[in-house]
Formats: C-alpha cells, structure tokens, sequence
C-alpha cells in the first residue's frame, strides 16, 4: 500500500529543493482538458535531473506515489490521481533546456520539459525539421509526448514519436538515473529500454532527457483541400496520392462537415475553403525536394482524381499563408468539439481498408442507442480517426450521462472485431485502464504487469495508470 503525502515529507521535501521548485497555486495542476476529473496532491517542479533523482529516492524511501506531469494537455487522465493517497505531482516544466543542437547529425538534445513548439523553433534555427506535429504543441512538452508515444498529423511519413527519438535519459523508480542519451542510430546491446521507456506513460520511471532525431526541411510545401464522396473515395485517393506523389506526402487528413457545422455554431472562427461543405473532404499536405513544385504536384493528382471520380471538389494552396489556413481548420475543430461537449469521444485506430465500413456500422449501430451528432475526422494516412459523439441541438452531454457507457462500448465493441485499437495515440492513461482490460490479449497483460513488477516493485510511478493499482 501507498502512502499520502504528509506535512512532514513536504517539510523534507523543502528542504531538499530550491523554493522555485514549489508552487503557489496547485489548481492548475489538478484539472485535466476536459473537465471530467480532478487531481489531488503536493506540486513540485525539480529543476535538474539530480533534484528529479533525489525525490523520487525520498517517494520510493516513503512508499509515496508520484504522478509525472508534463503539458497537462493528455486526455486520458495519466497526469492527474483523484482517489487513493495524495501523491507528489512532479512537474518537468523547470527542465526546460535546449542541451545541445548537432546539425551535421540531424540530432537534438534537450530536457524532458522543453515545450514541442520550442524544439521546432530550434530546429529550425539550424535549417532542420523537427516533425513531431499536433494542435497542443504550443504547451506539451517532450517528455509527456514521449511517455504517451504522442502521433499528430505527421505520422503517415515520419513515424509516431517513438521513431524520432535516438536516445533518453530516465529516473528510475528508485532514484538511480539511466544515462542513455545516445546519438546512435545502431545499437545493439540488449534490450531495447528506450523503447520501453516510451508508451509507458511514466508508469516505468520518469523521462527527464531526450535525443532526438531531426530531419531536412523540404524545399516546396504544399497543401490541398479536396473534396470526396465518400471515405472509400478518400482511401482510393490516398492510395493514388502514394504513387503519384511517394513519401513526399506529409500528412492525409479526414474531416466530415460536422466537424465544419460546429465551427459554424461555436467557433473558434475559421475561412471556410468551399462554397457549399462537402460531406467528405480531405487535406493533403506535401513537402518536396528542390525541383518538384508542391502546387504542379498537386494539381496533377486533382485532375487525375476528378478523371477518377474520386474528387468532386478541391482547393490547392497558393501561398504559405492559404496552407496556414488550412491547418487552421484542422486545428480548430477539437476546440469545437470542446465547446459543444462531447457525449463520449473515442481515439481509436482499424486497418485502413477497414475505415469506411467502420463509419457505416457506427453510424447505424448507433443511431439503435439514441440521437447524436457524430463528428469523424482524423489521421486518415495511418488509420487513426477520433470518432467523436455529440448531443443534438438543443442539448447538453450532461442529458446523455445514461447512453455514456453504452455509446462507447459501442463503438469500441466494433474497433474490436475489426482487429482496431481503442487507443491509437492518446494512451491509457486511467481512462483506458478497465478497456485495456477488457480487450487486451491476456498474455500481453500479463507480460506488461510483469514489466511493471520488475522495475516499479513498489508501485510508486504514475499509479493506476495504465495498469490497474493492486
């Protein structure tokens, strides 16, 4: 058993750590995005990788919890504890260092609680790509994008982010740090700890430091907005999109017009790219070497598309700022979807030729439990959709508090059958924990619980995360 955070272990802590490490006002450390639950606590924010250590010797000393806590921006509840003992909320936003930058190498090296837009910047600065790319990422740090092995719009050409990272350095759950920051692109010594490290929710230790793989900036960037029938249609696309256009495409984004009705209704205020939303449409983004003009290579792929009947519409970006705008679109529809309220929201994954079958069986299987508003969109490029279900107009998520847990069962029952995932890069987290449960293969489960008994015996990291606390 785990014990709370006492007067006394705070007093220790305080005389341990830098008072900067300790924070005034704790709320917004105990609030999740979504409002569903709230944490509890002491805060503190380490601002070195030998303070990180130190505590967590004292916690695994004290048999007391620790929650890691990086942008706060997880969905899943993995960075906030609302029942048991109070624990330590270690924050990493002090370790918030650009370490050093190797241009030659295509390789970043930084704290754990470096903001992503940040290490874009940096990269940047020397001519370099960091693509690692999601709506939070002017306040999710590294370390948190890591520990939930985060994906974002770029995954269908550079990989989730376990793919862009060479090397960490971690605070293990008794204090001890494993220095593994190498630069190697080949290692084979062992087991693959980064590896594990990253997904595991900050249930095996706690990131504090990462190297990271950068890559070319492309010389022409492009983008599209295409509409389609059907996502049949849009799958076609894709699959042509690859041989006309080869690993230069970026990202394949899926978006249905409810999606484009709720900027309407709610904001945040956007250009809207059609005279009349489509019921499907698509926003394909290239980045291409010199020689290889984005817009000619988009245009190709429109008039072959139309031949094809694959495309009834499209608008091609004709300078940075309509591409900006585009994205803008993209970005702005999960603060719609916030304002609205989400009955249930679901981030699941199925194999791509699965998708439209999927979007049909939902919207039928569906329409057997109540009334709602589905708004589906998503990483089309690697098979990830956020299936999101809303309430009609006129009513609030609180009227649905009944059809909840049948609406996601649902939905999950069918990702399921289908071989899918529901959880494709959110994580667990807490939210997932009775779901990983329920469908996870047995001995996976108990390989993970074997995992987690071997390098966190006490079971102080991140409890109840991911795997259920015993």
């Amino acid at each position: 058993m785990l014990n709370p955070v006492t007067d006394a272990f705070e007093a220790q802590l305080r005389a341990m750590l830098p008072a900067a490490a300790f924070k005034d006002d704790s709320a917004p450390y105990l609030t999740e995005p979504r409002g569903r639950w709230a944490g509890q606590g002491l805060v503190i924010a380490p601002g070195t990788t030998e303070d990180v250590a130190a505590v967590v010797k004292a916690c695994a000393d004290a048999r007391i919890g620790i929650v890691p806590y990086s942008g706060g921006t997880g969905l899943v509840g993995g960075q906030l504890l609302q029942d048991g003992p109070a624990p330590v909320v270690l924050s990493l936003e002090r370790m918030n260092r650009i370490r050093d930058i190797y241009p030659s190498e295509n390789v970043l090296v930084c704290d754990a609680g470096v903001i992503l837009a940040d290490v874009q910047k940096a990269a940047e600065g020397v001519g370099r790509l960091f693509p690692l790319s999601l709506a939070s990422e002017g306040s999710a740090r590294i370390g948190g994008l890591l520990s939930t092995n985060a994906g974002g719009v770029n995954v269908l050409r550079y990989g989730n982010a376990r793919a862009q990272c060479l090397g960490l350095e971690v605070v293990r759950p008794d204090g001890t740090i494993w220095h593994g920051l190498t630069r190697l692109r080949k290692d084979n010594t062992g087991y693959d700890l980064r590896n594990l490290m990253i997904g595991a929710e900050g249930t095996l230790g706690i990131i504090t430091g990462a190297a990271l793989k950068l890559a070319p900036r492309p010389v022409g960037v492009g983008a599209a907005m295409m509409a389609v029938p059907s996502p049949a249609a849009a799958l076609d696309l894709l699959a042509m999109a690859g041989e006309r256009i080869g690993d230069g495409i970026s990202a394949f984004e899926i978006m249905h017009r409810q999606g484009f009705d709720f900027l309407a209704e709610v904001g945040p205020e956007v250009k809207q790219p059609f005279d009349n939303i489509p019921e499907w449409c698509v926003l394909i983004d290239v980045g291409l070497p010199a020689g290889l003009p984005p817009e000619a290579a988009l245009e190709g792929l429109f008039e072959a598309a139309f031949e094809a009947e694959l495309v009834t519409d499209g608008v091609i970006a004709q300078s940075h700022a309509q591409r900006d705008a585009f994205w803008h679109i993209r970005e702005s529809i999960p603060e719609a979807n916030r304002r609205i309220g989400s009955v249930s929201s679901h981030d699941i994954s199925v194999p791509l030729s699965a998708i439209p079958e999927f979007i049909q069986r939902g919207k039928q299987a569906l329409a057997e439990v109540g009334a709602f508003r589905i708004n589906c969109f998503g990483h089309l490029g690697d098979g990830n959709l956020h299936y999101n279900i809303f309430p009609m107009p006129g009513r609030t998520r609180a009227d649905y508090e009944a059809e909840r847990p049948r609406v996601k069962e649902v939905v999950h029952d069918m990702v399921h059958a289908m071989d899918g995932s529901v959880s494709a890069e959110h994580g667990i987290g807490r939210l997932k924990v009775d779901d990983l449960e329920h469908y996870g293969d047995p001995v996976k489960l108990s390989m993970l619980r074997a995992i987690k008994d071997a390098l966190d015996p006490l079971g102080i990291m991140n409890p109840g995360a991911v795997l259920r606390q015993v």
